[in-house]
């Protein structure tokens, strides 16, 4: 089974929930590392010839227009990552249908061409938010990457079915790729990506997946070009986020190579078009 591979393109200081993070208007003013990282992200992928689904912020595409066109030259798929990631349920509904709009707008315009997926900064995307996959739909997407079915500090999505499925909305159906976790001790974790593809030896990430394939889902890794940069300037924040933001920082790159040799990947878009989308409808929730 083919597994999905999505990088979400933001920079070392967009770490959300903390309060030493600079707000948007400071962002102009930080150091840039996200050129840099994602430059070697792209060249490692190309010496594997391996695709991947790259959730771009719009602010960041803003800045830097010839990245994105340059990742979209190399045969990567462009989805969007909002434009100022913001935590979907701190927003109100017309805040993040502009939110939304804008992004998508931006990305269309530098690549010449649709963008059909988006993943919610923080997958951030919970039960307390189900009118966000009909915003999704109706600005235009096709499929959405921002549920996670686990506990975490930033929401949460218990009870979420955990393979693709579409999602009925009051603008039409949405794709929803879920992010992929597995069992241990009764409680389900993340493996893909992020902190845990950081922490994680080897060894279990390669078996979690195993499992997911054997039970026909595919799993949808994800990792930010500031998690192969150990040298990153570092924000303030106690003990646990500190660990949790950088520990592994070093092993990053060494396992996303390890990945593209053991495991064939693909991005959303060509998951999509080649693989038939199990009949598993779960209705949004939505309201008017």
């Amino acid at each position: 089974m083919r597994n999905i591979l999505s990088v979400d393109v933001e920079d070392w200081f967009h770490i959300l929930d903390l309060p030493t993070a600079p707000d948007l208007h400071a962002w102009h003013q930080l150091e840039s590392r996200v050129e840099k990282n994602l430059h070697t992200i792209l060249d490692l992928l190309e010496r594997q010839g391996t695709k991947a689904t790259l959730f771009v912020l719009g602010w960041v595409a803003e800045q830097y227009p010839n990245l994105v066109r340059e990742a979209h030259r190399r045969g990567h798929e462009i989805a969007s990552h909002g434009y100022a990631h913001q935590l979907v349920y701190s927003m109100t509904t017309a805040a993040f249908r502009e939110d939304v709009i804008r992004s998508k707008r931006i990305l269309e315009d530098l690549i010449g061409g649709p963008v059909l997926g988006f993943r919610a900064p923080g997958f951030s995307i919970t039960p307390a938010t189900p009118w966000a996959f009909g915003v999704l739909a109706e600005a235009g997407h096709t499929y959405d990457s921002s549920v996670f079915p686990a506990r975490r500090a930033h929401g949460g999505f218990l009870g979420a079915a955990l393979g693709p499925h579409r999602i009925d909305t009051d603008h039409g159906p949405i794709v929803e790729f879920p992010i992929s976790v597995t069992p241990l001790l009764g409680t389900r974790i993340c493996f893909s990506g992020g902190g845990y593809f950081r922490l994680f030896p080897w060894a279990f990430i390669a078996a979690s997946s195993r499992r997911a394939n054997a039970e026909n889902r595919p799993v949808v890794y994800y990792l930010h070009p500031r998690e192969i940069d150990p040298d990153q300037p570092r924000l303030p924040m106690n003990a646990l986020r500190r660990f949790k933001s950088y520990v592994n920082l070093g092993s990053t790159q060494g396992k996303l190579l390890r990945l593209t040799q053991t495991q064939p990947l693909t991005s959303f878009r060509d998951w999509l078009r080649q693989t038939p989308l199990p009949a598993c409808h779960q209705p949004s929730g939505e309201t008017r």
